[in-house]
Protein backbone atom coordinates (compact mmCIF):
# COMPACT_ATOMS: atom_id res chain seq x y z
CA UNK A 1 0.00 0.00 0.00
CA UNK A 2 1.00 3.45 -0.86
CA UNK A 3 -0.09 6.79 1.15
CA UNK A 4 -0.88 9.83 0.18
CA UNK A 5 0.24 12.52 2.96
CA UNK A 6 -0.47 16.26 3.01
CA UNK A 7 1.45 17.83 6.53
CA UNK A 8 0.95 21.25 5.04
CA UNK A 9 -0.53 23.63 8.37
CA UNK A 10 -3.50 24.33 7.80
CA UNK A 11 -4.95 21.29 6.54
CA UNK A 12 -7.77 19.94 8.10
CA UNK A 13 -6.47 16.62 8.70
CA UNK A 14 -2.61 17.49 8.70
CA UNK A 15 -1.07 15.39 11.09
CA UNK A 16 -4.52 12.53 11.19
CA UNK A 17 -4.48 9.20 9.67
CA UNK A 18 -8.09 7.95 8.90
CA UNK A 19 -9.10 3.67 9.33
CA UNK A 20 -10.14 2.75 5.87
CA UNK A 21 -11.69 -0.36 4.92
CA UNK A 22 -10.68 -2.53 2.17
CA UNK A 23 -13.57 -4.24 0.73
CA UNK A 24 -14.04 -7.13 -2.35
CA UNK A 25 -17.28 -6.31 -3.47
CA UNK A 26 -19.42 -8.27 -5.61
CA UNK A 27 -16.93 -12.00 -5.39
CA UNK A 28 -17.72 -14.84 -7.47
CA UNK A 29 -18.20 -17.92 -5.10
CA UNK A 30 -15.83 -15.50 -2.19
CA UNK A 31 -12.77 -14.53 -4.45
CA UNK A 32 -11.85 -11.79 -7.16
CA UNK A 33 -14.41 -8.97 -6.73
CA UNK A 34 -13.76 -5.40 -6.77
CA UNK A 35 -11.58 -3.37 -4.47
CA UNK A 36 -13.35 -0.65 -2.74
CA UNK A 37 -12.41 2.14 -0.22
CA UNK A 38 -15.27 2.54 2.14
CA UNK A 39 -14.55 5.14 5.22
CA UNK A 40 -16.54 7.23 7.65
CA UNK A 41 -16.68 10.32 5.78
CA UNK A 42 -14.05 13.72 7.23
CA UNK A 43 -13.03 17.04 6.97
CA UNK A 44 -10.78 16.33 3.40
CA UNK A 45 -10.71 18.47 0.52
CA UNK A 46 -12.07 17.59 -2.98
CA UNK A 47 -8.10 16.58 -3.69
CA UNK A 48 -7.94 14.34 -0.87
CA UNK A 49 -11.03 12.68 -2.13
CA UNK A 50 -9.86 12.04 -5.92
CA UNK A 51 -6.62 11.09 -4.54
CA UNK A 52 -7.60 8.44 -2.16
CA UNK A 53 -8.73 5.57 -4.57
CA UNK A 54 -5.99 5.04 -6.40
CA UNK A 55 -3.14 5.54 -3.51
CA UNK A 56 -4.97 2.69 -1.87
CA UNK A 57 -5.40 0.45 -5.82
CA UNK A 58 -8.54 0.91 -5.65
CA UNK A 59 -10.50 2.44 -8.54
CA UNK A 60 -13.20 4.05 -6.31
CA UNK A 61 -14.24 4.94 -2.44
CA UNK A 62 -17.22 5.55 -0.33
CA UNK A 63 -17.53 7.93 2.22
CA UNK A 64 -20.41 6.77 4.48
CA UNK A 65 -21.66 9.21 7.39
CA UNK A 66 -24.07 7.14 9.62
CA UNK A 67 -26.66 8.01 11.94
CA UNK A 68 -30.33 6.75 12.69
CA UNK A 69 -33.69 7.75 10.97
CA UNK A 70 -36.51 8.74 12.67
CA UNK A 71 -37.90 5.04 13.01
CA UNK A 72 -34.66 4.19 14.85
CA UNK A 73 -33.41 2.50 11.72
CA UNK A 74 -29.73 2.48 10.68
CA UNK A 75 -29.45 5.34 8.18
CA UNK A 76 -26.32 6.33 6.36
CA UNK A 77 -25.12 9.18 3.69
CA UNK A 78 -23.08 7.76 0.93
CA UNK A 79 -20.48 9.50 -1.35
CA UNK A 80 -18.83 8.11 -4.04
CA UNK A 81 -15.49 9.08 -5.73
CA UNK A 82 -13.16 8.02 -8.68
CA UNK A 83 -10.07 9.48 -9.09
CA UNK A 84 -12.22 11.77 -12.09
CA UNK A 85 -14.52 13.33 -9.85
CA UNK A 86 -17.87 12.53 -7.48
CA UNK A 87 -20.68 9.96 -8.91
CA UNK A 88 -23.91 10.65 -7.75
CA UNK A 89 -24.34 6.78 -7.68
CA UNK A 90 -22.03 3.49 -7.53
CA UNK A 91 -23.41 0.18 -7.10
CA UNK A 92 -20.29 -1.98 -6.02
CA UNK A 93 -19.68 1.16 -3.83
CA UNK A 94 -22.69 0.22 -2.26
CA UNK A 95 -22.36 -3.60 -1.87
CA UNK A 96 -19.03 -2.74 -0.16
CA UNK A 97 -20.83 0.27 1.86
CA UNK A 98 -23.14 -2.53 3.16
CA UNK A 99 -20.73 -5.03 3.99
CA UNK A 100 -19.00 -2.54 6.51
CA UNK A 101 -21.97 -1.21 8.55
CA UNK A 102 -23.07 -4.88 8.54
CA UNK A 103 -19.47 -6.03 10.19
CA UNK A 104 -19.98 -2.94 12.47
CA UNK A 105 -23.68 -4.30 13.14
CA UNK A 106 -23.04 -7.97 14.19
CA UNK A 107 -25.53 -9.56 13.29
CA UNK A 108 -26.68 -12.55 10.57
CA UNK A 109 -28.96 -9.89 8.89
CA UNK A 110 -28.66 -6.21 8.58
CA UNK A 111 -30.73 -3.70 6.59
CA UNK A 112 -30.22 0.16 6.34
CA UNK A 113 -31.83 3.26 4.79
CA UNK A 114 -29.06 4.93 2.93
CA UNK A 115 -29.00 8.42 0.88
CA UNK A 116 -26.79 8.78 -2.09
CA UNK A 117 -27.60 10.87 -5.06
CA UNK A 118 -30.92 13.06 -3.46
CA UNK A 119 -32.04 10.01 -2.82
CA UNK A 120 -32.91 7.63 -0.37
CA UNK A 121 -33.67 3.77 -1.13
CA UNK A 122 -33.42 0.52 1.37
CA UNK A 123 -30.17 -1.88 1.40
CA UNK A 124 -29.67 -5.04 3.28
CA UNK A 125 -27.31 -7.96 3.97
CA UNK A 126 -27.31 -11.18 5.12
CA UNK A 127 -24.91 -14.26 5.49
CA UNK A 128 -25.89 -17.49 4.86
CA UNK A 129 -22.92 -19.96 6.23
CA UNK A 130 -19.77 -18.82 4.60
CA UNK A 131 -21.74 -16.56 1.85
CA UNK A 132 -22.36 -12.68 2.21
CA UNK A 133 -24.23 -11.45 -0.04
CA UNK A 134 -25.86 -7.55 -0.22
CA UNK A 135 -28.51 -6.68 -2.34
CA UNK A 136 -30.13 -2.95 -2.73
CA UNK A 137 -32.61 -1.17 -4.48
CA UNK A 138 -30.86 1.21 -7.29
CA UNK A 139 -33.97 3.07 -8.13
CA UNK A 140 -36.33 3.54 -11.41
CA UNK A 141 -34.27 2.97 -14.53
CA UNK A 142 -35.16 5.06 -17.94
CA UNK A 143 -34.47 3.16 -21.06
CA UNK A 144 -34.31 4.64 -24.31
CA UNK A 145 -33.19 4.14 -28.37
CA UNK A 146 -30.32 5.61 -28.83
CA UNK A 147 -29.47 7.93 -31.25
CA UNK A 148 -27.05 7.49 -34.31
CA UNK A 149 -24.80 9.62 -33.18
CA UNK A 150 -24.68 7.68 -29.86
CA UNK A 151 -24.55 4.28 -31.26
CA UNK A 152 -22.19 5.53 -34.04
CA UNK A 153 -19.58 6.90 -31.55
CA UNK A 154 -19.47 4.49 -28.97
CA UNK A 155 -19.36 1.24 -31.29
CA UNK A 156 -16.66 2.51 -33.37
CA UNK A 157 -15.01 3.36 -30.73
CA UNK A 158 -15.20 -0.13 -29.27
CA UNK A 159 -14.52 -2.18 -32.38
CA UNK A 160 -17.60 -4.00 -32.56
CA UNK A 161 -18.04 -5.33 -35.92
CA UNK A 162 -21.81 -5.27 -37.33
CA UNK A 163 -22.11 -9.05 -37.97
CA UNK A 164 -21.39 -9.53 -33.94
CA UNK A 165 -23.87 -6.90 -32.51
CA UNK A 166 -27.04 -8.59 -31.25
CA UNK A 167 -30.53 -6.82 -31.06
CA UNK A 168 -31.29 -4.09 -28.39
CA UNK A 169 -29.01 -1.34 -28.00
CA UNK A 170 -30.17 0.74 -25.36
CA UNK A 171 -29.16 3.73 -23.60
CA UNK A 172 -30.10 3.38 -20.12
CA UNK A 173 -29.67 5.61 -16.77
CA UNK A 174 -30.43 5.10 -12.83
CA UNK A 175 -29.00 8.10 -12.17
CA UNK A 176 -26.77 9.33 -15.56
CA UNK A 177 -26.58 7.50 -18.93
CA UNK A 178 -24.82 4.90 -20.72
CA UNK A 179 -25.00 2.95 -23.54
CA UNK A 180 -25.91 -1.04 -23.11
CA UNK A 181 -24.35 -2.66 -26.03
CA UNK A 182 -25.78 -6.46 -26.85
CA UNK A 183 -22.96 -8.96 -28.41
CA UNK A 184 -23.27 -12.46 -29.65
CA UNK A 185 -21.15 -14.31 -27.44
CA UNK A 186 -19.20 -14.23 -24.53
CA UNK A 187 -15.84 -15.09 -27.20
CA UNK A 188 -16.77 -11.82 -28.73
CA UNK A 189 -17.06 -10.08 -25.52
CA UNK A 190 -13.90 -10.86 -24.64
CA UNK A 191 -11.85 -10.12 -27.86
CA UNK A 192 -12.80 -6.31 -27.06
CA UNK A 193 -10.16 -4.35 -27.62
CA UNK A 194 -11.71 -0.74 -27.28
CA UNK A 195 -10.08 2.54 -28.15
CA UNK A 196 -9.94 4.24 -24.61
CA UNK A 197 -8.84 7.90 -25.80
CA UNK A 198 -11.41 7.47 -28.68
CA UNK A 199 -14.42 5.80 -26.28
CA UNK A 200 -13.81 8.89 -23.91
CA UNK A 201 -13.72 11.30 -26.22
CA UNK A 202 -17.46 10.10 -27.03
CA UNK A 203 -18.67 9.43 -23.85
CA UNK A 204 -17.70 13.09 -23.24
CA UNK A 205 -18.98 14.50 -26.40
CA UNK A 206 -22.94 12.71 -25.88
CA UNK A 207 -22.86 12.89 -21.93
CA UNK A 208 -22.26 9.08 -21.04
CA UNK A 209 -20.97 7.53 -18.06
CA UNK A 210 -20.00 4.60 -20.32
CA UNK A 211 -20.74 1.66 -22.00
CA UNK A 212 -21.99 -1.78 -20.67
CA UNK A 213 -21.15 -4.62 -23.14
CA UNK A 214 -22.97 -7.87 -22.48
CA UNK A 215 -23.24 -11.35 -23.57
CA UNK A 216 -26.78 -12.58 -25.02
CA UNK A 217 -28.43 -14.13 -21.83
CA UNK A 218 -28.81 -17.73 -21.83
CA UNK A 219 -31.93 -19.73 -20.91
CA UNK A 220 -31.16 -19.36 -16.85
CA UNK A 221 -30.06 -15.78 -17.17
CA UNK A 222 -26.38 -16.03 -17.25
CA UNK A 223 -24.33 -13.58 -19.25
CA UNK A 224 -21.03 -11.70 -19.34
CA UNK A 225 -20.46 -8.43 -19.45
CA UNK A 226 -17.72 -5.59 -19.39
CA UNK A 227 -18.15 -1.90 -18.47
CA UNK A 228 -15.72 0.61 -19.90
CA UNK A 229 -15.99 3.56 -18.52
CA UNK A 230 -12.72 6.22 -19.10
CA UNK A 231 -14.98 9.38 -18.95
CA UNK A 232 -15.18 8.66 -14.92
CA UNK A 233 -11.44 7.66 -15.20
CA UNK A 234 -12.31 3.91 -14.99
CA UNK A 235 -11.12 2.68 -18.32
CA UNK A 236 -12.55 -0.74 -17.09
CA UNK A 237 -14.49 -1.88 -14.63
CA UNK A 238 -14.45 -5.14 -12.22
CA UNK A 239 -17.84 -5.34 -11.52
CA UNK A 240 -20.52 -2.46 -12.29
CA UNK A 241 -23.85 -3.16 -10.32
CA UNK A 242 -26.20 -0.65 -11.41
CA UNK A 243 -25.32 -0.78 -15.52
CA UNK A 244 -26.38 -4.08 -14.63
CA UNK A 245 -29.61 -3.08 -12.94
CA UNK A 246 -30.25 -1.12 -16.26
CA UNK A 247 -29.98 -4.32 -18.04
CA UNK A 248 -32.30 -5.96 -15.74
CA UNK A 249 -35.03 -3.48 -16.03
CA UNK A 250 -34.19 -3.71 -19.99
CA UNK A 251 -34.88 -7.40 -20.03
CA UNK A 252 -37.61 -8.11 -17.72
CA UNK A 253 -39.84 -6.57 -20.88
CA UNK A 254 -38.69 -9.75 -21.81
CA UNK A 255 -40.43 -11.72 -19.22
CA UNK A 256 -37.53 -12.16 -17.46
CA UNK A 257 -37.00 -12.32 -13.13
CA UNK A 258 -32.87 -13.04 -12.49
CA UNK A 259 -30.21 -12.49 -14.19
CA UNK A 260 -26.45 -13.37 -12.66
CA UNK A 261 -23.85 -11.32 -14.79
CA UNK A 262 -19.97 -12.46 -14.41
CA UNK A 263 -17.56 -9.24 -14.79
CA UNK A 264 -13.38 -8.76 -14.67
CA UNK A 265 -12.43 -11.92 -15.79
CA UNK A 266 -10.34 -9.95 -18.29
CA UNK A 267 -9.14 -7.75 -15.31
CA UNK A 268 -7.94 -11.36 -14.08
CA UNK A 269 -10.67 -10.50 -10.72
CA UNK A 270 -13.48 -12.70 -11.26
CA UNK A 271 -16.84 -11.18 -10.07
CA UNK A 272 -20.61 -11.75 -10.53
CA UNK A 273 -23.91 -9.27 -9.71
CA UNK A 274 -27.25 -10.87 -9.57
CA UNK A 275 -30.16 -8.68 -10.13
CA UNK A 276 -33.75 -10.16 -9.53
CA UNK A 277 -36.68 -8.14 -11.61
CA UNK A 278 -40.43 -7.87 -10.15
CA UNK A 279 -43.14 -6.82 -12.13
CA UNK A 280 -45.54 -3.91 -11.53
CA UNK A 281 -49.27 -2.73 -12.31
CA UNK A 282 -48.11 0.29 -13.65
CA UNK A 283 -44.25 1.44 -14.61
CA UNK A 284 -40.96 0.08 -14.83
CA UNK A 285 -39.93 -3.22 -12.35
CA UNK A 286 -38.89 -3.25 -9.12
CA UNK A 287 -35.26 -4.24 -9.56
CA UNK A 288 -33.09 -5.34 -6.90
CA UNK A 289 -29.08 -5.68 -7.65
CA UNK A 290 -26.41 -6.71 -5.45
CA UNK A 291 -23.70 -9.27 -4.87
CA UNK A 292 -21.36 -11.32 -1.88
CA UNK A 293 -18.66 -9.15 -0.70
CA UNK A 294 -15.69 -9.87 1.79
CA UNK A 295 -14.46 -6.83 4.29
CA UNK A 296 -10.54 -7.63 3.41
CA UNK A 297 -8.75 -5.36 5.80
CA UNK A 298 -8.34 -2.03 7.48
CA UNK A 299 -5.27 0.32 6.45
CA UNK A 300 -4.44 3.70 7.41
CA UNK A 301 -4.48 6.40 5.00
CA UNK A 302 -3.14 10.07 5.81
CA UNK A 303 -4.44 12.89 3.68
Amino acid sequence: MSEKSYRTAGHPMAGRSLPVTIVHACQRDGSGGSPTAVLDDAPLTEADRLALPASLGTSHAVFVTTGETDGGRTGATLRFFTSAGELPACGHGTVAALAVLAERAGTERFEAELRAGGRTFTGSWARDGERVEAVFDPGPVRLREPTEAEAGLVLAALGIAEDTLAAGVRVASTGRWRLLVPVRSRAVLAGLSPDFDRLRSACDRLGLLGCYVHSVPGGEGALAARMFAPAIGVPEDIANANSTACLAAHLASEGRTRITVDMGDSLESPATVVATMRPRPVGPPLVRVGGEASVVRVVSWSP
